[in-house]
């Protein structure tokens, strides 16, 4: 995969002077994560993405996660490293105004970097603080990981720079997720082959199974998106109705949230604005003054019908 070329942009640590670096004690791991850790730094290392580390200053462990699908993901532990590191405040989109921005537009086609954060190169000095150990060696990333403090902000960076001029126009862009909407079929043709010459230009990828092209809905950023406006994701619709239905669950259905913490988890709240803050504050304050059974008691007074919400400024009228 050829990636975006260091002159366009390259993922830069600023590490403080004030930490020391943290070489982590190496973990031990069964035979099976062993065997997938061992698959995994081959595959890395022959297309490029890791390099053999040689005295690294900064040494981080290996995590092995299960996925969905039964086989193992490879992760770094960069616990220590994101410490050292300060926050870099490039402004993430707002969702709730991408999302209002996105409805009612009769063709949409939505778009996933295929590994998006590995198709931006490290600055060359700072790749070996990325480094890890493996029973094979110590390796270090070539490319931006998944895992680092700033990561995200480079990457919305990288796209901001490189969709400047149309993103709020005729598309929208949450970091690796982008979206192309339209309000005709030439239109849209049109538009997409804008976003193709650009993607071309600066060599970025796409993941074929995470996109959609000329479709007249889809989950966007964890929202249903039509051309209606913003419908109800019908998967949070189920989870709602098994969370208000019978008192007898079973082991494999989601379980009510008990308590003020668990009630944020299932709304994610800070990354929707103000569109649930009044419903938020009525179960926090009533989980906090009068127990869990409250939490539940207002979760099946939460909407769980495919309602379809209105859009930008006709939602603010009534909200007033």
């Amino acid at each position: 995969m050829p990636g975006i070329a260091p002159e366009v942009i390259s993922h830069k640590l600023s590490i403080s002077p004030a930490y020391k670096p943290v070489r982590q004690k190496r973990r031990s791991y069964d035979t099976e994560r062993y065997e997938a850790m061992r698959t995994e730094v081959d595959k890395l290392q022959t297309i490029g993405f890791i390099l053999e580390a040689t005295y690294p200053v900064w040494l981080e462990n290996s995590v092995m996660v299960r996925k969905a699908t039964g086989g193992w993901r490879m992760c770094q532990d960069y616990t220590d490293l994101n410490k050292a590191c300060p926050k870099d405040s490039f402004p993430l989109p707002r969702i709730d105004q991408l999302v209002d921005a996105t409805a009612g537009h009769e063709l949409l086609s939505f778009m996933d970097a295929y590994s998006g954060y590995n198709q931006i190169f490290m600055h060359p000095p700072d790749s070996e603080h990325t480094a890890f150990i493996t029973d094979k060696g110590l390796y270090c990333y070539n490319v931006m990981p998944f895992g680092l403090k700033n990561a995200g902000a480079t990457y919305q960076r990288l796209v901001n720079k490189i969709f400047a001029g149309y993103i709020g126009n005729i598309m929208e862009v949450y970091v690796d997720d982008m979206l192309v909407k339209s309000r005709t079929a030439e239109e849209h043709l049109h538009n997409l082959s804008i976003m193709f010459g650009i993607l071309k230009d600066y060599r970025m990828r796409l993941n074929p199974k995470k996109c959609a092209f000329g479709v007249s809905s889809e989950k966007f950023l964890g929202f249903m998106i039509s051309q209606r406006g913003i419908e109800a994701n019908p998967e949070k619709i189920k989870t709602s109705a098994i969370l208000s239905g019978a008192r007898n669950q079973s082991p494999d259905q989601p379980t009510a949230p008990a308590s003020a913490p668990e009630t944020r988890n299932f709304w994610p709240i800070d990354q929707v604005g103000d569109r649930t803050r009044r419903i938020r504050h009525t179960v926090r304050s009533k989980a906090r003054r009068k127990g869990p059974g409250y939490c539940r008691f207002y979760l099946r007074a939460y909407p769980i019908n495919s309602t379809v919400n209105a859009r930008g400024r006709d939602r603010d009228r009534i909200a007033r």
